[in-house]
């Protein structure tokens, strides 16, 4: 199975947080499973932890490729297409880097691991 982690869920489990949940913790560990995390995550990371929103980000935010790799997960890219499915979502949910997995989760049929209760909106398959 193809899973897209949400940006909270591959920062908990880089960090081993207990907050992620067991079925979450329990598809990403499976070997079986492609864990893929979108570049939005990237940005994601990069610009909070610029803001000073992810303190204790400071090694992910610096390399996140290397942290996908050292997990043996794989990068998925940002597409045109993802952009303008992106922008043409439906709903109030404001927030870009949300909106962009949404995109991804839907154009590729991915199941989205993640806590977010307002993706169920969109009619994606979601973790937690």
């Amino acid at each position: 199975m193809h899973v897209l982690v949400d940006t909270h869920a591959f920062l908990w489990w880089l960090a081993g947080n207990r907050r992620l949940s067991r079925p979450a913790r329990a598809v990403i560990d499976n070997q079986d499973n492609d864990v893929l995390v979108s570049a939005a995550s990237a940005w994601e990371i990069t610009t909070k932890h610029r803001l000073g929103k992810l303190p204790g980000a400071d090694m992910i935010a610096a390399d996140v490729m290397a942290a996908i790799e050292d997990h043996g997960f794989q990068p998925l890219a940002i597409t045109v297409a993802h952009a303008e499915r992106a922008g043409r979502l439906p709903g109030p949910h404001r927030d870009p880097f949300d909106r962009m997995l949404i995109a991804q989760s839907l154009a590729h049929d991915l199941p989205m691991v993640s806590i977010e209760s307002v993706f169920d909106r969109y009619g994606i398959r979601r973790i937690w």
